[in-house]
């Protein structure tokens, strides 16, 4: 186990939706981030489209940043088929990807993946039924077993989990019912449940969630859409005490 016990703060956000207009839109941001927080963490949909072209755009905006950053991609990434290009190019300004691979902070364990939607709770799609379905469904398990792994990996006493679909309902309302489904998979939060070392959980996604909610054994989450968080704090990003 680590013996650093110092907390460090993290400032979280996510969905970001850079786009080919949006040059310098960021830069002075996570400069200020750099100066309020130990760690960066960025909760998916970095770019609108996953193009080559808004990822260079954001990676100047990154270099602006002198802490760790660590991130995962969000389905707007993938929109392009070019996220292999856009792990790279966020890569090589500095952005940890944390999808395959966990990392250590000042004592911190992170980790993360995309997710994927399923639904939550008894509305949970299961794999019954025509083979497309069980696709879907493997989809969803399969990365609830990336992030299960993930945190395996860590021997810190403290963990994050980072995510850009939702764990949990609670902080998904707000958003039309119907939609629930496609917000995320309570599969992630049976991942994040069975280790005690996580004392946190970041996500976006969901536009007009909630900020906040608790796994069902007590794991706090923050959706940290920065179009939720600006509302609520008059910033874009949430600052968390880890």
């Amino acid at each position: 186990m680590s013996e650093n016990t110092d907390t460090i703060t993290v400032a979280a956000i996510g969905d970001l939706h850079v786009t080919d207009t949006n040059h310098n839109r960021y830069r002075d941001l996570f400069a200020e981030m750099s100066e309020k927080a130990d760690v960066v963490a960025l909760a998916g949909d970095l770019t609108n489209f996953g193009k080559i072209s808004e990822a260079e755009i954001l990676a100047e905006d990154l270099r602006a940043c002198t802490v760790p950053m660590v991130g995962v991609l969000g389905n707007h990434d993938y929109e392009a088929g070019e996220a292999d290009e856009v792990i790279k190019i966020l890569s090589q300004a500095g952005l940890t990807i944390l999808d395959e691979q966990a990392c250590v902070v000042k004592g911190v364990g992170f980790a993360g993946v995309k997710g994927f939607l399923g639904g939550f709770g008894r509305g949970e799609l299961g794999a019954f039924g025509e083979d497309a379905v069980k696709v879907f469904v493997d989809e969803s398990r399969n990365e609830a077993r990336k992030l299960e792994n993930a945190l395996r990996s860590l021997r810190t006493d403290r963990a994050v989990a980072v995510l850009h679909y939702a764990p949990i309902p609670e902080t998904v309302e707000g958003e039309p019912l119907e939609i629930f489904p496609f917000l995320g998979s309570s599969r992630l939060a049976n991942a994040i449940d069975r280790f005690d070392n996580v004392k946190a959980v970041v996500h976006g996604h969901a536009h007009r969630g909630a900020y906040s909610g608790r796994t069902p054994r007590g794991v706090p989450v923050f959706n940290v859409a920065q179009f939720v968080v600006e509302p609520a704090f008059g910033r874009p990003y949430a600052l968390l005490e880890i």
